[in-house]
């Protein structure tokens, strides 16, 4: 598996000859709820990218672990970076593997905030203005669990820390789950940006966890990879 953390710098000159695809696990240091941990969106990127190493050649950057977090920035442990931050370190990153040979280039998201994808898609159109033959994917890993995984799925308007994203993270990493938080949907006035984002939204679920079980984050995990393997296949061979 190119899980570059991981492998020498021999390994890496080898797995050029198999690719030059590489996926870059974008996460955040994120309240989610009482019951999951904070690095529960970067935990998501990383799973299903190396599992999609197991199955396919496709190289794996170092993970990275802060994002840009609007909505529960003033919850306990949240820790938001700029999007001046995120798109300078995105552009830099990307730029870096161009120049070592990589070519196709999947910002994976576990994060889904609007703000922090709008970010990284900018980047993203930056760098294919930059590089001519640089292909460049910008897409939430959750995007696909949500969509692929829907007929699983009881609860309507599940997003943060509710069914989905336990039920994840009790398959991957069950011994991080700290019981259930309690169902919470929020609602924030529509169209007015509040400094007092706890006032809204004071337990930081937007779901059901529920309804989770390990059962349902397996099925859905199998369901993330294989579509991820499917847009990859797809970048791979995308022409203009």
């Amino acid at each position: 598996m190119l899980y570059m953390p991981e492998i020498t710098m021999d390994e890496f000159t080898a797995g050029l000859q198999k690719t030059r695809t590489v996926l870059i696990p974008f996460g955040s240091t994120e309240e989610h709820g009482s019951h999951l941990p904070l690095d529960t969106d970067t935990l998501h990127a990383i799973e299903v990218s190396k599992k999609l190493a197991q199955v396919r050649d496709v190289f794996v950057a170092a993970p990275i672990h802060y994002g840009v977090c609007r909505s529960s920035s003033e919850h306990p442990g949240t820790i938001s970076i700029r999007t001046e931050t995120l798109k300078s370190l995105t552009i830099y990153i990307v730029t870096a593997l161009y120049s070592k040979g990589l070519r196709n280039v999947v910002l994976l998201s576990g994060h889904a905030g609007g703000t922090h994808m709008a970010t990284l898609t900018d980047a993203g159109e930056f760098l294919l203005n930059q590089f001519a033959d640089l292909r460049i994917a910008v897409l939430t890993e959750y995007m696909l669990a949500a969509r692929e995984g829907r007929h699983l799925i009881e609860t309507e308007g599940d997003s943060h820390a509710g069914e989905i994203e336990t039920s994840r993270i009790l398959h991957s990493h069950p011994h991080l789950v700290k019981g259930r938080a309690a169902r919470e949907f929020p609602e924030f006035p529509v169209g007015i940006l509040v400094r007092n984002k706890l006032k809204y939204w004071p337990g930081g679920v937007w779901g059901d966890p529920g309804k989770a079980s390990a059962a349902k984050g397996e099925a859905l995990e199998t369901l993330v990879v294989a579509a991820l393997s499917r847009l990859v296949e797809q970048l791979e061979r995308f022409e203009e």
